[in-house]
């Protein structure tokens, strides 16, 4: 479970104040005290969606992204901490709704791009 704290989500309110989508997910995260799990699940209700587990969903649902997120230019953006153009551009290309957007790309940064990333690195 991923928590983030008050300064956490006052950083990413300050990164993504021209986004009134991210910042409604924002709101959420701060509704839920900074778990990132529960704010993605009730975003995720509120646009019909039905998640089927509460254990991590988030994390499946960032993994159908992982290719999308991973993908060279965006996955340094991530790793330099800067999550404005991820948020963006998985709203924009992607059929996520956009709402589910922030939660997805702060569950990759807080988890560390790196080791989200890595899967795609390894050969068969």
């Amino acid at each position: 479970m991923i928590m983030l704290s008050a300064e956490d989500i006052a950083r990413y309110r300050a990164q993504l104040a021209d986004n009134a989508v991210a910042l409604q997910a924002l709101d959420m995260i701060e509704d839920c005290e900074g778990n990132l799990e529960d704010a993605a699940i009730n975003l995720a209700l509120q646009v019909g969606q039905e998640p089927d587990h509460s254990d991590f969903w988030l994390d499946g649902l960032a993994k159908r992204w992982r290719v999308f997120l991973c993908q060279t230019g965006l996955k340094e953006t991530l790793q330099a901490g800067s999550v404005v153009s991820a948020v963006n551009l998985l709203a924009a290309e992607t059929s996520i709704p956009a709402i589910l957007a922030t939660p997805v790309v702060l569950y990759v940064t807080q988890s560390g791009t790196e080791n989200f990333c890595k899967p795609l690195q390894e050969k068969i």
